[in-house]
């Protein structure tokens, strides 16, 4: 150790150097004596006594860096792992803010190993219980060498783990015990000093003492991540005490005199954090706090009423001011909130929701200096479920948007009552009821009058009026449940004239185009005519001065895409689509970007009714984004992607606009519409993939072109192979260069991500295809240049199966598409005698990364199991002996480990069973192969396998049978399955009617850990709708399956008689001569 510091403290010094050579060789030096034991102590005495504070904070960030990369191991030296963890909450206590902070973070991932995980450190509690007791500002009288900030933050990193469920699946899930503890010793006394900070810092007045808010902020989240989840039996009787310290704090709050200084930041801090602990417990703890219920509601109506003052509020003030607003709508929620509420609901509407609501001084600013950020904030398109139950709303103009949908749907108390009760997400109450929407909320948005010509944005009139436009939006779901004609009436009196005024103020309109697309789903159809009508001159409305109407513009995008997309149609989608393409032109990225995100909506909307004009347009949309492409190989812009989302849109209406064969014309019509969007489609790739990365200078010559939009770009690509027919079109089109550049890129990809992945793999179904259909050259196995490195040369299908390959390894959806990607790879391409070499490469590859995801999995059955199995098969088929020593290789015994897996996933019991002929198939060939391989060389050890081989071998060929005869059946009883589907439909809109009724705490807790059950077990399956897929097996498709078993059973008939080697069970061997009577006389003992 005595050397082993100085060394130490040298690297990391040379860590901090700004020459690269000497932070590469430091670096080097601490990984090679981070193999020493006691290197992590040694940062821990580098981190609390280094000579310099960037010393100090740079052991601390190797420490932590250092405990989550050897965090998962067991300690070879558990005293010595003792006494590190001992060290570490040592130094906590004693060191700087700074590298307290980074310390921290090493700390809890030992907490939650050590303490949460394995309950292996007994001694923590009563330690830390003994330093706070006996820190510097808690007993200030004693000269205490510990700080009471520091201490806290540990309590608080200890508690930390606890505020989530340990086992979320399990629906009364016991207390955990070192919770109970840790509220039992050191948060219930605790509470005592607590109130005395806040005694001290309330005394204090103007002055702020930054330390005692430290204190109250700190033990405000101790108490927060005890109760989110749990209730500790020695907490509840102090909620009432605990509650009456956070009013107090609370009621100290002048939102619009607080400051930036520290002290002032903490307690807003802490008075934020106050209103989340009163959502937690109104939400999750309800029978412990109805009696508090009357205090909490007046405290958050005092901030909610400083909402007078929003335009001059500070964001964390403004934040608060939110939550105000939350508690509210969380208590409205609850069986008793109605009567807590109701009697200041116009109090409410008129000094807390309206004023936030009103256009202000601050809105403007936002608009002038930053037009996405207003549209974000202030139009938001997050408002789908306005709820009692929201969280995360964050604004507070988004906040009491959501308390007003709450009051407006809110008819009275509910007819159930009790304490430990909540209410469902569903409001569908007694339909006779009137609710406070109709009785209270519109007639007090009537009130207001409408602005004239010309108003001045300065005007109460507008900016009250702002206010009512900002409140209808947020009615959607109170419209929703009444007569059409009032919505109607609503909208055609109070939103549509401001369209015809001939200066209305674009606050106004921008604003006005938003409420109409939140209403887009409760809006007649009736008047759907009148509105597209408006929205479309405001969809190109000029700015106004220097005023920028891009807010505006778009607001009635979004208003038009929401129209769209509930069942709109417009009476002319031609003008629509060239008005979007006019706009295309625009140098502006993000009116640009707008048009294409609005461009897409209407293609998918329009579908067949666009489809007839994507040929003629489609050219002008390509040259739109050609212009927005960078030169140089760069990330592409915003604008770039929206235009290739948008034509990979048009690639798939077209797809699916195809005409029916025996309409000849029409047929003719769509395939030439179709080669002409690939020409135009091709161009652009070539732009963006061939063209724009061709260098300025040679420093950039291997560089590939950006992965921007991958997804889209290999629509668009699959698009074109789609329509290639011929070899010479193929040349045209440049598809191999366009391939080589593509297997590239995704070779390299590593941002997995499902939506991303998708088109990924269609597109290397479309390259397999067109290798199949045209490929005469074999230029899919051609050595091209590569762009990764220019002395490097790869095929295509080398590239293609990089991706594949890593795909194996990557999240479960994925892999289901990369295993299939597996079979077309090897079971379709032609390989040559020149070109068989990478066939065994990439087969190599294939096995060993599958191979590896079943070893991780093999422990149990699961339904990863069967895509890897069988992708292994088509790779065994390929190379049998190749194959079974790449397994031997990988485990020991691990060609017997598959084949175990492979006739485990074959037999009857497993599920999900094989279900696609070719994955029978498939596994029935496999399984021949394994028996035969076998029974070649056999020893008893292997008995039992190819007993189940052979048991599951013989079952896959009954399975097999028995798939086409299902099939029959399944379209026979397609017309009874729809018959009950609709049914079903009927009495689930018979249940919807039903009065709503509250939901205990017990059924709350069952639905939370079946929801985390299913989410769980989606995470490690993956999509089941991967299941049942067809696999491509080339040349395997064409085995006589019969011929090939009963040529198995004739040859080692012998062997497979003997009772001793291979009895088949009774009920297997009864189903076998039922289905194969052939096979009865082979199985009879000579």
């Amino acid at each position: 150790m005595e050397t082993l510091i100085p060394e130490v403290s040298r690297l990391l010094s040379d860590t901090l150097s700004p020459e690269n050579a000497h932070v590469s060789s430091a670096t080097d030096g601490l990984d090679l004596l981070s193999l020493l034991p006691h290197f992590p102590i040694s940062l821990i005495v580098i981190a609390t006594g280094g000579d310099r504070q960037g010393l100090r904070v740079a052991a601390a960030t190797y420490l932590k860096n250092f405990t989550r990369h050897h965090m998962e191991e067991d300690p070879s030296n558990p005293q010595l792992h003792n006494e590190f963890r001992n060290q570490l909450a040592l130094a906590l206590l004693q060191v700087e803010p700074t590298v307290l902070k980074v310390l921290v973070e090493a700390f809890h991932l030992i907490v939650a190993k050590d303490f949460v995980k394995e309950d292996s450190w007994p001694e923590l509690v009563p330690e830390l219980k003994s330093v706070i007791q006996n820190s510097n500002l808690i007993c200030p009288s004693a000269s205490s060498q510990w700080n009471t900030i520091n201490a806290l933050t540990v309590l608080k990193t200890v508690i930390r783990p606890f505020q989530y469920f340990m086992n979320p699946k399990v629906p009364k899930e016991p207390m955990p015990s070192q919770l109970e503890l840790i509220a039992k010793d050191i948060l219930v006394p605790l509470q005592a000093t607590f109130r005395h900070f806040v005694d001290k810092a309330l005394s204090l007045q103007d002055r702020i003492q930054v330390e005692f808010e430290q204190i109250l902020l700190i033990i405000c989240k101790c108490m927060y991540f005890a109760v989110r989840s749990y209730m500790p039996s020695a907490l509840s009787p102090l909620l009432p005490s605990f509650c009456y310290d956070l009013f107090r704090i609370l009621d100290s709050l002048s939102l619009d005199r607080t400051s930036s200084k520290d002290g002032s930041m903490l307690r807003l801090k802490t008075a934020k954090r106050s209103l989340i602990i009163f959502c937690t417990l109104v939400t999750r703890h309800r029978k412990h706090t109805d009696k508090l219920m009357p205090s909490i509601i007046n405290c958050a109506f005092k901030l909610a009423k400083q909402s007078t003052c929003i335009a001059k509020l500070d964001p964390l003030s403004e934040r608060i001011v939110s939550l105000a607003f939350d508690v509210i709508s969380h208590i409205l929620e609850t069986g008793p909130g109605w009567r807590f509420v109701s009697p200041h609901f116009s109090s409410l509407l008129n000094s807390a929701i309206f004023p936030v609501l009103s256009l202000n001084q601050k809105d403007i600013v936002e608009w002038e200096e930053d037009t996405d950020e207003y549209i974000r904030k202030n139009l938001p398109s997050d408002l789908d479920e306005i709820s009692g139950w929201a969280e995360d709303l964050f604004t507070a103009r988004k906040s009491a948007i959501n308390l007003l949908g709450v009051i407006a749907m809110s008819k009275g108390p509910p007819t159930v009552s009790s304490v430990s009760k909540r209410k469902k997400g569903d409001k569908s109450k007694g339909r006779q009821q009137r609710s406070v929407g109709e009785l209270l909320v519109i007639p007090f948005l009537s009130k207001f009058p409408m602005p004239s010509d010309g108003e001045e944005t300065s005007s109460k009139i507008l900016s009250d009026y702002y206010g009512v436009l900002m409140a209808y939006g947020g009615l959607q779901d109170f419209l929703r449940e009444i007569s059409s004609e009032y919505t109607t009436t609503l909208v055609r009196n109070r939103v549509l004239p401001l369209y015809s005024l001939g200066q209305c103020s674009p606050y106004l309109i921008a604003t006005a185009n938003w409420v109409i697309g939140e209403l887009a789903s409760c809006l007649p159809q009736a008047m759907n005519a009148d509105i597209y009508s408006s929205l479309m001159k405001t969809l190109t409305m000029p700015d106004i001065g220097n005023i920028n109407c891009y807010p505006v513009r778009a607001s009635a995008a979004g208003a038009i895409a929401e129209l769209l997309e509930n069942d709109y149609v417009p009476a002319d989608w031609l003008t629509l689509l060239q008005v979007l393409v006019n706009g295309l032109g625009s140098e502006d990225e993000s009116e640009a970007s707008l048009l294409f995100q609005l461009l897409g909506t209407v293609v998918e909307a329009g579908q067949q009714n666009v489809a007839t004009h994507i040929p003629v347009i489609v050219s002008s949309i390509a040259g739109a984004i050609t212009k927005h492409l960078p030169p140089i190989p760069e990330p592409w812009p915003q604008v770039v992607e929206q235009g290739f989302a948008a034509l990979a849109v048009m690639a798939q209406t077209w797809q699916d606009y195809m005409p029916d064969e025996t309409k000849k014309q029409q047929n003719q019509e769509w395939q030439c519409g179709r080669a002409a969007i690939a020409r135009t489609f091709s161009s652009l790739l070539q732009q963006a993939w061939l063209i724009s990365v061709k260098p300025m200078d040679s420093a950039i010559c291997s560089t590939l072109p950006p992965p921007s939009c991958i997804d889209d770009a290999s629509a668009l690509l699959g698009f074109i192979m789609q329509s290639v027919i011929t070899l010479e079109e193929v040349k045209e089109l440049k598809i191999t260069e366009l391939l080589a550049v593509w297997s590239d890129l995704i070779a390299d990809w590593h941002a997995w991500e499902e939506i991303e992945d998708l088109a990924i793999f269609s597109s290397i179904r479309e390259a397999v295809n067109l290798h199949r259909r045209v490929d005469y050259t074999d230029f899919f196995m051609r050595r091209m240049s590569s762009h990764i490195s220019s002395g490097s040369t790869r095929t295509i299908i080398e590239g293609i199966s990089a991706f594949v390959t890593e795909a194996i390894t990557a999240y479960p959806s994925a892999m289901w598409r990369a295993c299939s990607c597996v079979h077309a790879l090897l079971n379709i391409p032609r390989f040559s005698f020149e070109t068989g070499t990478v066939k065994q490469l990439i087969t190599v590859a294939f096995t060993q990364a599958a191979f590896s995801r079943f070893k991780d999995t093999h422990n149990r059955p699961a339904g990863l199991w069967k895509p890897l199995l069988l992708a292994i098969s088509s790779c065994y088929l390929s190379y049998p002996e190749k194959i079974k020593q790449i397994l031997e290789k990988e485990k020991d015994n691990g060609f017997l480990l598959w084949a175990c897996g492979l006739a485990h996933v074959s037999s009857s019991s497993f599920e999900p069973s094989l279900s696609s002929e070719s994955e029978i198939k498939l596994a029935v060939i496999t399984l021949a192969k394994v028996v035969e391989q076998l029974l070649g060389s056999p020893s008893d050890s292997d008995i039992k396998i190819y007993r189940d081989c052979f048991v599951s071998l013989m079952e896959a060929c009954i399975h097999l049978k028995e798939v086409g005869q299902e099939d029959e059946e399944e379209e026979d009883g397609a017309g009874d399955i729809e018959n009950e589907a609709s049914d079903e439909e009927s009495d689930d809109d018979e249940d919807s009617e039903e009065d709503e009724r509250e939901e205990t705490e017990e059924e709350f807790l069952e639905r939370y850990a079946k929801a985390a059950d299913e989410l769980s077990e989606m995470v490690e399956e993956g999509d089941v709708e991967y299941e049942a897929q067809e696999l491509e097996l080339g040349s395997l498709d064409e085995v006589d399956i019969q011929k090939t078993v009963l040529s198995l059973v004739q040859k080692h008939r012998q062997i497979l008689i003997q009772v001793q080697a291979l009895p088949l069970p009774y009920s297997v061997f009864q189903r076998v001569l039922s289905t194969f009577p052939e096979y009865g006389l082979l199985f009879q003992v000579s």
